[in-house]
């Protein structure tokens, strides 16, 4: 049977932003995210990261890269409070009119958020549901991307939250929450699922 999740930005969201991290010694994490995920973990709910990574697309560094900080945030992750994530998944791609210049990545690409495509191959490789999911991000494009695909939306206020918030970043959709940032989200989706053995959501 489908089961839903929680897919997370990466940037803003588990780790602190700083822009394009050119350095993996400078990936930190959020104070209590690795905490917030382990509850997530300890509760048997799927976590799944989905993150816009356009670096090897504007040529700043590989797509080795983007795995030597994922194996970074791993790490920290189970350091700091044993917590874990059951996938990983990340769009390279941007188009040229974006900013894409290395031909390899600069093309449109339907993984890229607001697109649905890494939440709808998540789907497909780990069953999941994405009607009783929710995705926890801070822009915009994460919350379109909630709606594009049909799950529940919570914008956290870390990372560019509070300039969505602000109008800088303009945006269509609403979140179904807002959340000072993701232990506070967690706190909000967890009563949500359902502890019967179909873990239905209601909102």
């Amino acid at each position: 049977m489908p089961k839903p999740a929680v897919f997370l930005d990466r940037d803003g969201v588990l780790n602190i932003e700083r822009g394009y991290l050119h350095r993996v010694e400078d990936l930190d994490l959020i104070p209590g995210v690795a905490q917030a995920v382990r509850q997530l973990n300890d509760a048997g709910i799927f976590c799944c990261l989905v993150s816009n990574q356009a670096g090897p697309a504007r040529d700043y560094y590989p797509i080795a890269h983007i795995e030597a900080l994922h194996d970074r945030l791993v790490t920290l992750l189970k350091t700091e409070a044993n917590a874990h994530l059951d996938a990983l998944y990340y769009c390279p791609y941007l188009s040229p009119p974006a900013g894409g210049v290395n031909p390899e990545f600069a093309y449109w690409g339907t993984w890229r958020k607001p697109n649905t495509g890494m939440l709808v191959a998540a789907a497909w490789d780990h069953d999941l549901d994405l009607q009783g999911s929710f995705m926890v991000g801070d822009k915009a494009t994460d919350i379109d991307l909630a709606r594009n695909a049909g799950v529940h939306g919570i914008l956290v206020q870390t990372g560019y939250g509070t300039q969505v918030l602000s109008g800088t970043y303009q945006h269509h959709a609403q979140p179904d929450y807002l959340a000072q940032d993701l232990p506070d989200a967690v706190q909000w989706l967890l009563p949500r699922f359902s502890h019967t053995e179909a873990k239905s959501i209601s909102i």
